[in-house]
């Protein structure tokens, strides 16, 4: 299987170093797209592909993701920030019959964590004596916060809770409102924590990344995945989880 890496950075090359170590004679890298190279991107360059990982900018993804669909190239997106066309990615996908798996996070470790964030929340909902609260601390070159990963963990929180409305990131918090809180620290791979506060005790569930491997390995993941296949999907259809 011929891959495209868009997005030549930490994460490029961590992925690079996942294919040749765990997936060498199945899959190789025909295109490394970078800063320096990426005004060379086109749909010919593209179709020497059979599936695109992109790892790059909040800004530089949305074009990256149309690009593929033109070219046919089925695509594994783990670029966070970019939702707001979204819209226009998805119906672009179907116009193209085209393929994409987007996850805030690839790492199977993290994709358990939302599992068990959601059944947290579930069973949180009789008790509004629990406040609930998102923290999360990343390294200082992380373009956006909060992380996708706390967005994710957020909607949840929100979608299963009978008194909260939205999630914020001010800190004059409303009774109705799930504050999310960010930390940006040298060296640091990703923690999330969910904490849920009384007067009483504090129940906490956290997640702590020791490297990028884990969000490298579940991209392959995908990629080996999504080939063949047509729509928009998640980790939790490349795992089967709730199947």
């Amino acid at each position: 299987m011929n891959i495209a890496l868009i997005g030549y950075g930490k994460m490029g090359k961590t992925i690079e170093q996942v294919i040749a170590e765990e997936y060498a004679g199945s899959c190789q890298i025909v295109l490394r797209v970078d800063s320096q190279n990426c005004h060379t991107l086109d749909i010919p360059t593209l179709q020497k592909a059979d599936v695109a990982i992109e790892f790059t900018t909040p800004t530089a993804a949305a074009h990256n993701l149309l690009l593929c669909m033109e070219a046919g190239v089925p695509v594994v997106c783990g670029t966070t920030g970019w939702l707001n066309r979204f819209d226009e990615i998805r119906q672009m996908c179907l116009h193209k019959g085209g393929a994409l798996v987007y996850a805030s996070n690839f790492s199977v470790g993290v994709n358990l964590f939302f599992e068990l964030n959601r059944l947290l929340a579930q069973l949180m909902r009789p008790y509004p004596q629990y406040h609930p609260q998102i923290e999360e601390t990343h390294h200082v070159q992380k373009k956006d916060a909060p992380s996708g990963t706390a967005v994710t963990l957020a909607e949840a929180v929100v979608s299963e809770s009978l008194k909260l409305q939205k999630w914020v990131t001010h800190s004059n918090i409303e009774p109705d409102e799930l504050p999310v809180i960010s930390h940006r620290i040298e060296d640091v791979k990703g923690t999330h924590i969910v904490r849920y506060q009384s007067a009483i005790d504090t129940i906490e569930i956290s997640h702590t990344a020791h490297s990028r491997r884990g969000f490298a390995q579940g991209a392959v993941m995908a990629a080996t995945w999504v080939v063949g296949k047509k729509g928009i999907f998640t980790m939790r259809d490349v795992l089967q989880m709730g199947v």
